[in-house]
């Protein structure tokens, strides 16, 4: 009978499920009346002109301009035609070739042209379909995996979503408050409410949380004193300049940020390891587990820290390419495009290795107390 209850437990929560899915789709693809924006379905494309482009340095590209026929989907002139024109290059830098059936924001004209169509501006693109067929795929393919878990995954990412939303927040209404005090409060918050909902409250999960908010505050501490004693030598802050506020500070809390989830992710693999090898073999010494748990930090610390390396570093490859193409010298584009991403790399790495003997010797210390216990 139990088999069929639980069955049953789980055929409720996969229809639940997607009746969710099911509603958010149809809640995106008709929301138009809910924006202050006006928003156009794009229902006709015509090509009216195509140039070819060289600029000073030899590179080739091609400038077009559309003309669009779209209808208004929202506000008082909701079902009027409207035409517009887009201009866009091949390389769409700073420009996007529209289609039959994008959805546009759009500032409207007083007037009309002469075939009595209203006229206007293209602002933006409305994404927030593909947006949420994204995040509903990525949701559910995390239920079906880890069940039960996965559930509680896609519950605490948006709970901790929110959370840095409102941090953020915080900081743009009370500028006086320093960022990184915001992120630490707010990396306590992530640490306890990921893994007590992922793993539930037990030990191992104590072990993980300790482990994690002291290998992030050892490791941003060792990342302020190496930037401290170089005074900042090598770090270009360019990037970051066009802020109001103190950019160094901004940057140390996106180092404490970066590295808490790598250091979360080391952190809950040597708890978890360690608990299980005990859990196995009650009778077996701390020095056997102390042993086991460096080797399982090993194997996984060359991964971990490839990972962050590779992570940060994809996100420069556009404007590496753009300077490179531009002829610029290759030690300045990495320098001046990689120098920042590097660092969090590196802070993220820091983490990652002295997180490995802080989680062995934290999940050692609980399981020491359950052995006295025993």
């Amino acid at each position: 009978m139990s088999f069929f209850r639980g069955k049953k437990k789980q055929v409720i929560l996969y229809s639940i499920l997607i009746f969710i899915c099911l509603a958010s789709l149809i809640f995106v693809y008709h929301n138009a009346s809910f924006y202050d924006r006006s928003i156009a379905k794009v229902t006709e494309i015509e090509l009216i002109e195509k140039e070819d482009l060289t600029d000073f340095r030899g590179n080739d590209d091609q400038q077009f301009v559309q003309r669009i026929i779209a209808v208004l989907q929202n506000g008082e002139e909701k079902g009027s035609e409207m035409e517009l024109l887009n201009e866009y290059s091949y390389s769409g830098a700073y420009d996007y070739e529209y289609k039959v059936g994008h959805e546009l924001f759009v500032a409207l004209d007083q007037s009309v042209n002469k075939k009595n169509r209203l006229t206007g501006e293209i602002k933006d693109i409305k994404r927030d379909k593909y947006l949420a067929i994204v995040m509903i795929a990525f949701a559910v393919t995390l239920i079906i995996v880890g069940k039960r878990q996965g559930l509680y995954s896609v519950i605490s990412l948006g709970v901790n979503a929110a959370l840095l939303s409102f941090a953020l927040d915080v900081y743009i209404k009370y500028s006086n408050i320093s960022l990184v005090l915001i992120c630490g409060v707010t990396a306590i918050l992530f640490t306890t409410i990921s893994l007590f909902l992922t793993n539930g409250i037990n030990e191992k999960t104590y072990a993980a949380i300790i482990a994690t908010l002291i290998g992030t505050l050892v490791s941003l501490f060792v990342t302020y004193m190496v930037i401290w004693g170089t005074d900042g030598r090598g770090l270009h802050y360019e990037e970051m300049q066009f802020l109001s506020r103190p950019y160094e500070m901004i940057f140390m809390a996106s180092l404490f940020v970066g590295s808490l989830g790598a250091v979360m992710d080391i952190a809950i693999t040597m708890s978890a390891s360690i608990f299980e090898i005990y859990e196995k073999n009650r009778d077996v010494s701390i020095a056997a587990l102390r042993k086991s748990g460096m080797e399982i930090g090993k194997d996984v610390m060359g991964t971990m820290t490839s990972i962050l390396f590779f992570v940060y570093v994809s996100g420069s490859l556009p404007m590496l390419l753009v300077y490179l193409k531009n002829a610029a010298p290759l030690g300045f584009t990495l320098s001046i495009n990689l120098s920042l991403e590097l660092a969090r790399a590196l802070a993220g790495g820091i983490g990652i290795v002295l997180t490995i003997p802080i989680g062995l010797y934290t999940a050692i210390f609980f399981i020491s107390r359950k052995k006295a216990r025993t």
